[in-house]
């Protein structure tokens, strides 16, 4: 059974009521305990322990919010005054037609609780309304305040839930009380605690407006296709790189792995071993990226069963800069240390270390001293250690 038959049916929605409640379509439950787990009760009390918490957040920090705009200043006046340039507002109106419906007060309401309460920053606020008007037409009671209420009681740090806001303003339209249930279910299935999902949708704000069923589970299908399904793996995976799930399974996903196993050689474990290590790479261009640094590695002379042992050791050398990383690094072990190629091989790590810090400093230590060692004895350990163990200071 795939991770899909696990984690589905507890997402067949019948509907959206009431701020965070939902139903959970159940058919099946009784003929699967893995199923019945999944609708199990800390999944069903997400609402109401997400609810109870943003109430008595509300009830915390309810602040009344009271303008000094005066209603008979006009927007346009309003917007000069707090740094809008005219460019700058023809600009916004076209991206917000309601904008020119709007007064000064009303605008002012939601600029003063977006500084004021939620702290986004004056310069960085500017740059959020110029990319997003319609922020300013939204109720601060009825809309804004809920949101950023519902926001903050997952466990955010200070200045995060700004800082998702300043990303991804369009997060506010949505209805993130309905949709956190629903993404915090899904996500514990998969391993995903709720303070990871706090720092996904921190570090990656765009994920509220996804779909679970068009894009959650069409990623974990992907990934248990790869192989990816033992319990938490996905999550650790998601959580790991949260901007994969940006990304289409079809044209990027997909297309990527079948380059690693097909060009690369990745198989099995192997496969699996660098997607958990660095999911990043799933996410990168074949024709743009991986394939002309595969083409580098080839050029040098490793063969395919060594190129396959770099990227399975070392995966960022497929994304690595060939001019600015992978060219200068090879020069200089095969011209200024006098060493093999062959040794990258043993010890892929070889491509992370610094050329100038690291590798210039260590080689010069190492030829002072009239030592030989191999790379991952020369480079594996940190400054200190290296100076204890060439002898540059006293072994404490």
């Amino acid at each position: 059974m795939g991770l899909l038959d696990l984690v589905l049916p507890a997402y067949g929605l019948l509907g959206l009521s009431d701020g965070c409640s939902f139903q959970l379509i159940q058919s099946d439950c009784q003929r699967d305990k893995q199923r019945h787990l999944l609708l199990s009760s800390p999944l069903r009390s997400s609402r109401s322990r997400l609810r109870d918490r943003i109430h008595r957040r509300e009830r915390k920090n309810k602040v009344p919010m009271a303008s000094c705009v005066s209603n008979a200043k006009s927007l346009a006046q309003w917007l000069r005054e707090n740094g809008f340039d005219e460019e700058t507002v023809a600009r916004m109106s076209r991206r917000c037609k309601n904008l020119h419906s709007l007064d000064a007060g009303e605008a002012s309401g939601v600029w003063d609780y977006l500084l004021t309460s939620v702290k986004i920053e004056r310069r960085r606020l500017r740059h959020v309304v110029a990319k997003c008007p319609k922020v300013l037409t939204l109720p601060v009671d009825g809309k804004l305040e809920p949101t950023v209420q519902c926001l903050a009681t997952l466990q955010a740090k200070p200045g995060e839930v700004a800082q998702a806001i300043a990303k991804f303003p369009q997060i506010l339209f949505h209805s993130v009380e309905e949709k956190l249930c629903p993404l915090l279910a899904f996500f514990q299935t998969l391993g995903v605690s709720e303070k990871q999902l706090a720092k996904l949708l921190m570090v990656n704000p765009r994920l509220i407006s996804y779909s679970i069923e068009a894009k959650f589970s069409q990623m974990v299908d992907f990934l248990v296709g790869l192989g990816i399904d033992k319990e938490g793996m996905i999550g650790k995976i998601l959580t790991k790189e949260p901007y994969i799930m940006g990304y289409s399974v079809d044209k990027r996903l997909r297309p990527t792995a079948e380059f690693l196993k097909s060009e690369v050689g990745l198989q099995g474990a192997d496969l699996k071993r660098v997607i958990m290590s660095f999911p990043d790479i799933l996410s990168r261009d074949v024709d743009k990226i991986l394939r002309p640094n595969l083409a580098f590695l080839q050029s040098c002379g490793f063969s395919k069963g060594q190129v396959m042992a770099l990227v399975a050791g070392y995966p960022p050398v497929l994304i690595k800069s060939v001019k600015h990383c992978l060219e200068p690094r090879i020069k200089f072990l095969v011209e200024e240390m006098g060493r093999d190629m062959g040794e990258v091989v043993d010890y892929p790590q070889f491509f992370r270390h610094g050329l100038k810090r690291s590798l210039e400093y260590r080689h010069k230590v190492l030829k002072q001293n009239n030592s030989s060692c191999s790379l991952s004895e020369m480079l594996d350990c940190n400054q200190k250690k290296f100076a204890m163990k060439f002898g540059l200071i006293a072994a404490v």
